[in-house]
């Protein structure tokens, strides 16, 4: 007979209680701030997507307020039926202004963008060429496909190539390469202007997931493509309203012609309710905010305490990898030496999430790092200090 869920179940999560991977969730009580109340306990937050600080801006949650006195707390229907409303296109069109492209769908999150692009774009006949450190949704969307699919070592364009080079011949209808923008756990960036060289080599397309550089890179924050100056020769940009933007949600810049296709076949668009009308009013309040004077001035900010944090942990002879961006890793290998050293840094008051297998290399265990643009000097010197503190006792730095 089989055996019953629940103990199948158990036998895997003893599994992790034995491998020292096993953890319970963290808490948050209040806001999300530089310094959070998280399990009760008062700590540095340097585990947040929110990039900017914008999950508590006024102005983003003066226009959630009104958008439910206007239109209410639900949109009541999938966007194909009932539940397009007027101000979700506002949204769509401001995005597809601030991205630079002549249109953008917006779904439920971003993960949910990677499968609602590639499942209609992508068929049998087609190829999908993906960088090996690509976002587990990218991996999952090409998996939700019929289309073949090949892998090139990380940001390394010579591979790339090769693997262009020996498909020219099989005749797919289309071959797509897809890469990060910011690669989630190292924090490097994708070396864009030479895949768009190659690209235009061998008559491929490109797609690019901005999530970790919406908000961060770029004029305005307008991401990786705005970043290298490619705008018009970069066929599609994802990206979230998650992390840097404040609130929740995805969307995909894009062609028309890609967006018409999208909204006859993206199942995500297609089955799920749309947002509801106060996070489609933050997000356009975000995104007005992002090309104002005082969104360059939070993401100047936010490079100002990138640079500051980044160095001192580099002092201190942490090894933070290839990181080129807010996500700083500290690398220091076992994954159950990186679970000990969040819960030590959290016991002296940093909130540091640890990484481990499957997430990153078995021997690349690691807290991974996030400041924003909100923290104070003083309170990433206040961690900078408790790093040093643990990774002394810990026998992470000499």
């Amino acid at each position: 007979m089989p055996e019953p869920l629940s103990k199948v179940a158990e036998s895997q999560l003893a599994e992790l209680r034995t491998s020292g991977l096993y953890r319970t969730l963290r808490i948050l009580t209040g806001e999300q701030l530089p310094r959070s109340v998280i399990d009760g306990k008062s700590v540095i937050n340097l585990s947040s997507n929110n990039y900017l600080g914008l999950t508590t801006h006024p102005k983003l949650k003066a226009a959630a307020k009104e958008a439910i006195d206007r239109y209410g707390v639900g949109s009541g229907a999938v966007r194909t039926i009932i539940g397009t409303m007027e101000i979700h296109e506002e949204l769509e069109a401001k995005l597809a202004h601030f991205k630079h492209t002549p249109a953008v769908v917006v779904l439920q999150s971003g993960f949910t963008a990677n499968a609602a692009v590639l499942g209609p774009i992508l068929d049998d006949g087609d190829l999908v060429i993906s960088d090996a450190l690509n976002h587990a949704s990218i991996i999952d969307g090409v998996r939700l496909t019929k289309a073949a699919r090949k892998v090139y070592k990380h940001n390394d364009m010579d591979d790339l190539e090769r693997v262009l080079e020996e498909t020219k011949a099989q005749n797919y209808r289309l071959v797509l390469i897809v890469t990060d923008g910011v690669f989630s756990m190292d924090g490097d960036i994708a070396l864009l202007p030479r895949i768009v060289e190659l690209a235009q080599a061998y008559g491929a397309a490109t797609m690019v997931d901005d999530a970790h550089a919406s908000g961060v890179l770029g004029d305005h924050g307008r991401g990786t493509v705005s970043h290298y100056k490619l705008d018009g020769q970069w066929d599609i940009q994802v990206g979230t309203l998650s992390k840097a933007i404040g609130s929740v949600g995805g969307y995909v810049a894009c062609a028309d012609s890609v967006r018409r296709l999208m909204e006859h076949r993206a199942r995500p668009f297609l089955f799920s309710t749309s947002h509801p009308p106060s996070v489609t009013a933050t997000c356009i309040a975000a995104i007005d905010l992002l090309e104002s004077d005082e969104g360059q001035q939070l993401i100047d900010r936010l490079w100002s305490n990138t640079r500051f944090f980044k160095q001192g942990l580099t002092d201190l002879g942490f090894n933070t990898g290839i990181s080129e961006t807010p996500i700083t890793p500290v690398i220091v290998g076992e994954g159950a030496r990186a679970m000990q050293f969040s819960d030590r840094l959290f016991q002296a008051g940093v909130f540091a999430q640890g990484i481990a297998f499957p997430t990153v290399a078995r021997d690349k265990g690691r807290v991974r790092t996030i400041v924003s643009a909100a923290h104070t000097e003083a309170e990433l010197s206040e961690a900078l200090t408790i790093f040093e503190h643990v990774g002394r006792e810990m026998g992470l730095i000499g």
